[in-house]
């Protein structure tokens, strides 16, 4: 392979990048708008949960069962009603996801020593903010039974309560359980896996339906020098946007990154590569471009987001998604961001997610390169 040839073709191809100003402006512009739009809104933290509450005691007692609530901040108590009816239609108007229904006789079994029941009336048309909420409602009842207990004991001239199992809880790596810290980088993913693949998706393809492309072949260039020569633009590109993510990821979300800048760059580069790699594999076979931006979609930003344990758990698909997950290369980049970002773990664990990117960027390149020959034959 001649180098300055390659360097040629480099050349050549920024200078298609410089003419065509708009097409470099939205590469550099989507990551950060993906990133903010995803960013703000993709969260899995869920506070303030609209509350309605049915009191048909109105007691003191009832009272210091909903502060409880009042005091968390996971619940605000925004609807007070008189009926069911009005539960019914604060929830079909989606005004409140819970309703607390308090019994009429709650104080009285509580004086007795009796169980009192309270209701909580959930909107389940979200399956996993229900059991989020729930769990929240189960803690805030914990925690006012526990009171009550002590209460009791107190009463009966029990003055100090020690627990027989103290359970001590420490949270590693995300101590603040803040839902940003691990979607953050498992965006910028994404965000790498759509971009890369959308700038070389269409070079060659673009190319032969231009009618240039053929002026190239006439050259005296190798097939490994044109592909090449073109990946360098477009991966300078890529790494711009990389720093723009990771600069966004770092002062703008306050995203805490604990491992090394600039093992994380390296690996993050080989998967650019990767996905360059996979965009130009795309563009030697499709018809145009427009089957270019279909194939790339399809087969990049749609796995990369369901099947790389960036939003669902790998471990809770079922098998065969599990093993189609493998062949997914943005599951071992956010392998590699979370050990990275959140854990500050170093090459010495995560060799073996950085050799499945090595290999994967040699394999799509290797192919690219074999269906380029084949197509022009």
């Amino acid at each position: 392979m001649d180098l300055g040839r390659t360097w040629a073709v480099f050349r050549k191809e920024m200078i298609h990048v410089r003419r065509d100003p708009g097409s470099l402006i939205q590469a550099i512009l989507l990551p950060v708008l993906l990133l903010l739009l995803y960013g703000y809104a993709l969260t899995f933290d869920i506070r303030e949960v609209p509350t309605a509450v049915y009191d048909l005691e109105q007691s003191r007692v009832s009272q210091g069962f909903l502060k409880e609530f009042r005091g968390s901040p996971y619940f605000s108590l925004t609807h007070y009603v008189n009926s069911y009816e009005d539960i019914r239609r604060l929830i079909d108007h989606q005004q409140v996801r819970l309703a607390l229904v308090i019994p009429h006789d709650f104080s009285r079994r509580l004086k007795l020593g009796e169980t009192a029941r309270v209701q909580a009336i959930l909107d389940g048309t979200d399956a996993n903010t229900a059991n989020i909420i729930l769990g929240y409602v189960q803690g805030a009842a914990a925690a006012y039974n526990q009171r009550l207990v002590v209460e009791r004991l107190n009463l009966m001239g029990v003055t100090r309560l020690e627990e027989p199992v103290p359970v001590q809880t420490r949270l590693w790596f995300n101590e603040d359980l803040e839902s940003k810290n691990f979607i953050i980088p498992g965006l910028i993913v994404v965000i790498m896996t759509m971009v890369g693949s959308l700038l070389t998706a269409v070079t060659i393809v673009r190319e032969s339906e231009r009618g240039s492309l053929e002026g190239l072949l006439a050259t005296p260039l190798r097939k490994s020098e044109l592909i090449l020569g073109k990946l360098g633009p477009y991966f300078l590109i890529g790494l711009v946007d990389l720093g723009l993510v990771l600069g966004l990821g770092e002062f703008l979300f306050a995203v805490p990154l604990r491992g090394s800048v600039l093992l994380y760059i390296a690996l993050a580069s080989i998967f650019l590569v990767v996905m360059l790699g996979q965009g130009l594999l795309i563009s030697v076979t499709a018809e145009n471009q427009l089957q270019a931006y279909q194939m790339a979609t399809l087969t990049t930003f749609l796995p990369s987001f369901l099947l790389s344990g960036f939003v669902f758990s790998i471990a809770l698909m079922p098998l065969p998604l599990q093993i189609a997950s493998y062949l997914v290369p943005a599951r071992y980049l956010v392998s590699i961001c979370k050990g990275v970002y959140l854990k500050g773990i170093g090459l010495e664990i995560l060799w073996p997610d950085a050799l499945m990117l090595v290999a994967f960027a040699a394999l799509f390149i290797l192919l690219a390169m074999r269906k380029f020959s084949r197509k022009l034959r």
